[in-house]
């Protein structure tokens, strides 16, 4: 199989799909590989690298396009690049159609197959795939919060970890999840008082114990959200439905009852945000104010410690990928179940439910349009 991989093009996006070391595979498998020029340099790989782990270097990413069964990204295709998809193309990224009308129409449209990192499960119903930005995404998100806490971005002025007889400060995280523990782990090495809320009793249990009752582990709902919020010098948004936009738990009116100069940090954003008036930012301008409480909406948090999510995420989807271009897309997929899951858009249809639901479209089931 042809194996084509282009530059992110999404502001600040520095990650790659392919590492010198995937392209070693793959043509260890027999498959040919075609690299944009300059594609893995924000991630500190040379187009020398690829050259010598065997791949080709095009200078131009329509030549990619057009010359490759199947494009390896990272993010969601932008519009240019949705329309050099070809029919019956494989495109392999993350997509995140439940919060993106216009991305998934055009994927329709293009008649190209496209197959969520996202929505990929493993036998035992995890997401291996997300799994490793959710990890990067709840540690930074910690890290941004305490940043933008910071009096001069415009917040509190708190340190989260305080210093000896002042208090410290509080980090309330809506979701206990893969997010929300790696949030917890940073928070609580900054010694911050943190609070998780999640509507699993057992996932509570389990966070409880596993930081030994150092965490405040509260069960989600209105009521308790409500008050938790009034409490929180930096909230964290880390609430998952796969596939599906994500609930929202906080509104803009509940935004009064929280501290001025509070910071909310929504991980969710790319699937539409927990908080009600979340909205996509980007590392440029990652920040904005609604009701002197500041938010950081970044979609692409982990494009910006490239290097380490790169290799994150690569570890988790190359032998996905590997399978595809050995079996062919239609058997690996008959072949495993999970990552049947992860097809979103088959030739010109919905093959997601979440996704068909949320924008009222037809849904048809994966494997009767591919058998």
């Amino acid at each position: 199989m042809r194996i084509g991989c282009v530059r992110e093009i999404k502001t600040h996006e520095y990650r790659v799909g392919l590492t010198p070391s995937c392209v070693k595979d793959y043509i260890r498998h027999g498959h040919q590989v075609l690299m944009e020029a300059g594609a893995g340099r924000g991630a500190g790989y040379t187009d020398q690298e690829y050259i010598e782990a065997g791949a080709s270097i095009a200078e131009a990413r329509e030549n990619v396009f057009h010359n490759s069964d199947m494009i390896i990204k990272v993010k969601e295709p932008q519009a240019d690049e949705i329309a050099m998809l070809e029919k019956g193309q494989i495109l392999f990224t993350y997509l995140h159609l439940a919060a993106d009308l216009e991305q998934t129409q055009g994927l329709i449209n293009s008649g190209a197959k496209a197959i969520a990192y996202e929505t990929i499960e493993g036998p035992d119903g995890s997401l291996p795939c997300l799994r490793p930005m959710s990890e990067i995404a709840g540690r930074l998100s910690v890290q941004e919060g305490a940043k933008y806490l910071e009096k001069h971005f415009g917040g509190r002025g708190v340190l989260l970890g305080g210093v000896p007889g002042v208090p410290r400060g509080d980090i309330v995280i809506l979701g206990g999840g893969v997010v929300g523990t790696n949030a917890a782990q940073i928070a609580m090495g900054l010694g911050a008082n943190v609070t998780i809320l999640d509507i699993n009793a057992k996932r509570l249990a389990y966070l409880d114990q596993l930081y030994f009752g150092r965490i405040n582990t509260l069960y989600s709902t209105e009521a308790t959200i409500e008050e938790m919020i009034q409490k929180a010098d930096v909230l964290i948004g880390a609430v998952l439905i796969p596939g599906a936009k994500a609930p929202r738990l906080v509104t803009k009116d509940q935004l009064k009852l929280m501290k001025k100069g509070a910071v909310i940090v929504d991980v969710d954003v790319d699937q539409g945000g927990c908080i009600e008036t979340a909205k996509p930012t980007t590392h440029d301008e990652p920040t904005y104010k609604v009701e002197n409480i500041i938010h950081y909406c970044v979609t692409n948090m982990p494009g910006g410690v490239a290097r380490t999510a790169t290799q994150a995420l690569t570890s988790s989807t190359l032998h996905y990928g590997l399978e595809i271009a050995d079996k062919g897309f239609e058997k690996a997929l008959l072949d495993n179940p999970g990552l049947m899951k992860g097809l979103n858009i088959y030739k010109g249809q919905v093959t997601y439910p979440d996704v068909a639901e949320v924008f009222d479209l037809p849904y048809v089931d994966p494997y009767t349009v591919i058998k």
